[in-house]
């Protein structure tokens, strides 16, 4: 029997919500192949209390990043967006491997500085996608690629939330804004659906003067179009009631996920062809342990990761043509692009659900 290979150990950087109440909790599921060794944070109260609580014995400031980068294989990027591309540069730079929470960046540019230093040191990069290992949505993907709904024709989706006055999602210099942090679920979506790229967006932003919204877009529709007459279309908002689904028709039926991209309830989905309707609900797993354990299994076995750092880049790429459209009022054009993977079935990995955390100087986003 061959030997167990070690396992791979993380710094979890940024401290945030996410951090606390998803990727902190995950490593207790992952911990086959996946150890947490040590936290960066630039706030002493949140280094002390999550280093006791989840038994790290290393926590450090922002200024100490690169002492930390020597003790550890990869980090887990849990940053503000406008963060990710120095932070995953210099762990690039350091030879560790790097797991980006979405979107990978805010421009495109950023995006390939940091494609680029992994590449030439020869690390892994992976964008923290968790759904491409989530059973359902895995499930809901291939239902539309052996064709029960017949050809795809059009994607439509809806995802909202009330974020609270302050929170980061809605500070332009933070890489805020409703796309850059629901809508790119729904771009990603309808790409792994129609197995396909857009070829051209088009998209409005309107504003109903909330003053903690005066500094991103409020509310944004937009519409994707993609080759042989596909349409990709979906509203994203940071000023309105808790809503996550996409529905997706085709020429003999359709398929809707409600819930759809939530990791903190369960999901499902109905299929519909004909008078024919198929329900399935799953309960609540840890969709972020599932791609811990993914990406160390990556790690330990040299194999390269999908989501990929270029799949994240596309997803910019297209949100920074939305905003350009809302902003212009015109449709714009994307450069063709080929995807060399696709999310399947076979990443499809299930952890049990995590307990609610007790947070510390953090608040929820809505």
């Amino acid at each position: 029997m061959p030997p167990r290979p070690p396992l791979v150990s993380y710094a979890v950087v940024g401290l945030g919500h996410i951090a606390q109440v998803a990727v902190l909790p995950a490593f207790r599921h992952a911990r086959d192949n996946s150890r947490l060794a040590a936290l960066v944070s630039g706030d002493a109260t949140k280094r002390r209390a999550l280093s006791r609580k989840h038994r790290v014995r290393h926590a450090f400031s922002y200024d100490d990043y690169d002492e930390c980068l020597q003790m550890v294989d990869a980090v887990y990027l849990a940053l503000p967006n406008h963060l990710h591309a120095e932070y995953a540069i210099r762990a690039a730079q350091a030879g560790v491997h790097v797991l980006c929470e979405k979107p990978l960046a805010v421009t495109a540019e950023e995006c390939e500085r940091m494609i680029a230093a992994c590449e030439e040191a020869g690390v892994h990069l992976m964008v923290a996608y968790r759904l491409h290992f989530e059973a359902l949505n895995l499930e809901a993907i291939d239902l539309v690629r052996r064709g029960r709904i017949g050809e795809p024709r059009f994607f439509n989706a809806s995802f909202a939330m009330t974020v609270r006055q302050g929170d980061i999602r809605a500070r332009r210099d933070y890489g805020g804004g409703t796309l850059y942090d629901i809508g790119v679920y729904c771009i990603n979506a309808a790409r792994a659906l129609f197995r396909a790229e857009p070829t051209e967006v088009l998209a409005m932003s309107v504003h109903s003067g909330a003053k903690r919204l005066t500094d991103v877009d409020e509310t944004t529709a937009a519409v994707l179009r993609f080759d042989d007459g596909r349409i990709a279309s979906f509203v994203t908002s940071f000023k309105a009631a808790g809503v996550g689904t996409y529905q997706i028709v085709g020429a003999k039926g359709h398929l809707r996920l409600d819930p759809a991209f939530k990791y903190a309830e369960p999901l499902a989905w109905t299929l519909t062809v004909g008078d024919r309707v198929t329900r399935k609900r799953v309960g609540k797993h840890d969709q972020f342990a599932a791609q811990l354990a993914y990406f160390s299994d990556c790690i330990q076995r040299g194999r390269s990761p999908e989501p990929s750092g270029a799949d994240g880049l596309q997803d910019v790429r297209i949100i920074e043509a939305l905003y350009e459209s809302a902003e212009t009022g015109k449709a714009v054009a994307l450069r063709p692009y080929v995807d060399r993977k696709r999310p399947t079935l076979q990443q499809r990995i299930t952890k049990p659900p995590v307990g609610k955390a007790r947070l510390v100087k953090v608040k929820s986003p809505s």
